[in-house]
Formats: C-alpha cells, sequence, structure tokens
C-alpha cells in the first residue's frame, strides 16, 4: 500500500519561504498524479498544485508564480517551494497522489492522502 508523509512545515514571517516534502513511493505505477492541498482553519481542503508524471503542473490562481511544484523521482518525493508566503498561505498541507490518472489537473480527485504538515505565516 502507498504511504505519504509529508515534512517541512512550520512558522515563518510574509515573504519568508519554505519547502514542503513529500516521500511517495510510486515506482512501477503509471500515469502518476500527484498534488498539494491546503486546508485554512473553518473552510475545506482546496487543491494548491498539481504535476503529472511528464512534469506538467498546474496551480490555483491563488500561489501561481509564488509556489512551484516538483518531483524528484530518484528520492520519490514531491516537493512544493513556497515563496513570498503570505497570511492567508496558513493552513494545513496534504499531499495526495493517485496512479491511472488521464488527465492529471486541478479537478483531479486523489486516492491518497498524507497527514499534513502545519504551515503558518505571521504578519
Amino acid at each position: 500500500q502507498v504511504q505519504l508523509a509529508e515534512s517541512g512545515g512550520g512558522s515563518v514571517q510574509a515573504g519568508g519561504s519554505l519547502r514542503l516534502s513529500c516521500v511517495a513511493r510510486l515506482s512501477g505505477y503509471s500515469n502518476t498524479c500527484m498534488g498539494w492541498f491546503r486546508q485554512a482553519p473553518g473552510e475545506e481542503r482546496k487543491v494548491i498544485a498539481v504535476i503529472d508524471n511528464s512534469g506538467r503542473a498546474s496551480y490555483a490562481d491563488s500561489v501561481k508564480d509564488r509556489f512551484t511544484i516538483s518531483t524528484d523521482n530518484a528520492k520519490n518525493t514531491l516537493y512544493l517551494q513556497m515563496n513570498s508566503l503570505k497570511p492567508d498561505d496558513t493552513g494545513m498541507y496534504y499531499c495526495a497522489a493517485d496512479w491511472g490518472v488521464w488527465m492529471c489537473n486541478l479537478g483531479t480527485s486523489f486516492g491518497r492522502w498524507g497527514q499534513g504538515t502545519q504551515v503558518t505565516v505571521s504578519s
């Protein structure tokens, strides 16, 4: 069974940067799709960015040009580089993954999730 484990969350001041990591061993699976989601306090979980096995990425408007999603297949790791952080970026961040996905986009439904890592941005 594929397990996902996030790390890299923490507290940072507005304008700062953080890099989240998610270890997910998906070798052997085809048409993989991975993503990052954010759940702010009192709100539902929302997609931030997704990336397919070809490296094509899509971003929510709220993070475009500030966040970068990437993968390192040799390390079985998904990353989210977050720059120019804002207080509105505060929340629990979850990585998600699935395979056999023919269209990896911001509307993709994922079947596998990590436990989440907290990001707090202070003003």
